[in-house]
């Protein structure tokens, strides 16, 4: 490719609307262009890269038995509605009518679909499968934002595995993750793999891809002694006994005007640090007002409630149906004495005494809560968020926290989706079964923007040769000199037959421009050919990653930097 005849359109600034890294270079570099929130067009080199992507994905999924599809983008409503997921998704998923009036959705995924095509097998025979494609997802984010890190609309790697039985699913499961392992690796970035929900997919086990970035949108909790590393939607830990003091009594109110936070509390009264409080929450959980107790110290981690529960259709209280149910205001809110709503308390107040709560009552509290005594407790269950420096709960050893990027999920969904839309095969013995699935997801965009916040420095950014949009550039110095001309389209011309993916600067522009644009962008190799170099029969070869230089004679620059390319491509 001739740049004089590509469209890379280079920014010199950044975008005014960008905060991540990979957002501001994507834009910059002519990679990709905001159509409207959260939705992008892939830009040539975009484009270039993306495929790259897919071409890895698809080598490292076909190893392992894949067979791809292409599926539609445009579901029927009814197959959603068989599965549940029709009301369950909420607003991500955007519902459409037709002109008669036949409920439609755009995928957000193929569970659905694939399951479909699944009622085709037949005998045990027909097992295992593993089936794929890359096809266009919509998910309506409420608050698109990064670039290509969370979109609106966008392409995914989706692949699903179907078996007889949990056996098989865990050989497909442990493929995939090695497959995942593996494309990540070539694609350049440095994907931390930690226990996770499963959200709305369902299923039993998950496990998520993450690359670390202060542009990503999660944190995971890791163990810098073991191997345990989980989303912090999942993640647990290991806390220490809290030595309350004896109270026998019945629980005794005391007066606390105009309190109506943990803080404010502890500062008032001083034998009320916030572990010995009981924080209350309202949640309205399928319809039904539910009181949510936690320490007073914890925050709630909203995804455990939702998987804990097996629903979605979960929301805070108003103020007003909190004032109905329990008659004071949050912030004075307890459930000692509360018998006509449920109440989901996490462990860690499991056993606790001589706790102080809300009562209920405006401008007064609680001293003296025994839990199990005083609180008729509906369930218990995990709900709290963990924090950096509590233990390990397999070695005891400081938790971290680190900021990631979603990069890949894993699912065991079971038999969740057969069982819902009745696939079934003959065992050996002639018995009908349900199928075992898996589901394991990449999205393209994605990925792309992780490699560029694993890869980059002041000046751009620095593509592993793998994925680049070109895997080198000839900068033609003087592009109005026919010599220098030549000597780099002889080049340019050996690089293409020694099988490198090559662009040629032919612009006439200031060599400066021309050496910024190609940092920008990130080609892994420059070759600069210009009259000076020439008249000593030598050219200068520059590695973007960490900018060496050498000077090379000019018979000798195709093979050296073919070879070079070579070696980083197999990385």
């Amino acid at each position: 490719m001739r740049w004089s005849r590509a469209y890379i359109p280079t920014l010199r600034d950044d975008p005014t609307d960008a905060e991540a890294i990979s957002h501001k270079l994507l834009v910059r570099g002519g990679f990709i262009r905001q159509l409207m929130a959260g939705s992008y067009s892939l830009l040539p080199l975009g484009k270039r890269v993306a495929d790259k992507v897919i071409g890895i994905i698809r080598q490292e999924i076909e190893a392992i038995g894949g067979v791809e599809f292409e599926l539609p983008v445009v579901h029927p409503g009814e197959v959603w509605k068989r599965t549940g997921r029709w009301d369950s998704v909420g607003d991500e998923l955007l519902r459409i009518k037709d002109r008669r009036g036949a409920d439609l959705a755009l995928a957000l995924t193929h569970e659905e679909i694939f399951t479909l095509h699944a009622g085709e097998l037949a005998s045990y025979r027909d097992l295992p499968q593993l089936w794929y494609h890359f096809q266009t997802k919509f998910r309506d984010e409420p608050r698109a934002k990064g670039g290509l890190l969370r979109v609106r609309e966008f392409v995914m790697k989706d692949s699903y595995s179907f078996d007889l039985d949990t056996a098989g699913l865990d050989v497909q499961f442990d493929r995939h993750f090695e497959a995942y392992k593996n494309v990540f690796r070539r694609i350049g970035t440095d994907a931390v793999s930690v226990e996770a929900s499963s959200g709305v997919m369902g299923g039993t086990e998950s496990i998520e891809f993450m690359v670390r970035s202060d542009s990503g949108e999660d944190d995971i909790a890791i163990c810098p002694a073991c191997d345990y590393a989980a989303n912090t939607e999942k993640a647990t830990s290991a806390l220490p006994a809290f030595g309350d003091q004896v109270w026998k009594a019945p629980p005794e109110r005391f007066p606390t005007p105009g309190i109506r936070t943990i803080a404010a509390l502890q500062e008032a009264e001083g034998f009320a640090s916030a572990p010995q409080q009981i924080k209350t929450l309202a949640y309205v959980i399928d319809g039904q007002m539910t009181l949510l107790l936690l320490r007073g110290d914890h925050e709630l981690m909203e995804q455990k409630l939702i998987d804990g529960t097996g629903t979605a259709d979960i929301r805070p209280a108003h103020p007003e149906e909190i004032r109905r149910a329990l008659g004071a205001d949050p912030g004075s809110l307890g459930a000692v004495g509360v018998s006509h709503l449920p109440v989901i308390a996490d462990p860690a107040l499991e056993g606790r005494t001589n706790m102080v709560t809300g009562a209920n009552e405006d401008d007064w509290h609680l001293r003296g809560v025994d839990v199990a005594r005083d609180i008729e407790v509906s369930r218990w269950l995990d709900l709290r968020k963990v924090k950096a420096g509590e233990a390990c709960p397999r070695c005891g050893a400081a938790l971290a926290l680190d900021r990631v990027i979603e990069v890949g999920h894993i699912f065991k969904l079971g038999t969740k989706y057969t069982e819902a839309l009745g696939v079934t095969v003959l065992d050996p013995d002639g018995i009908e079964r349900l199928v075992v699935m898996g589901s394991y997801g990449i999205g393209i965009g994605r990925a792309v923007a992780a490699a560029v916040e694993a890869n980059h420095d002041e000046s751009g950014i620095a593509w592993p040769a793998a994925i680049a949009p070109y895997e080198a550039v000839v900068t033609v110095v003087k592009a109005d000199d026919p010599a220098t001309l030549a000597a780099a389209d002889e080049i340019y011309r050996g690089l293409l037959a020694a099988g490198v993916d090559v662009i040629i600067n032919d612009r006439d522009e200031r060599p400066g421009v021309k050496f910024a644009d190609a940092e920008l962008i990130g080609f892994p190799y420059r070759v600069t050919v210009g009259p000076r170099g020439l008249a000593d029969g030598e050219v200068e070869v520059m590695r973007r990653r960490g900018r060496d230089k050498s000077t090379l004679p000019v018979g000798e620059a195709v093979a050296v930097v073919a070879a070079a390319i070579t070696a980083e491509r197999t990385l």
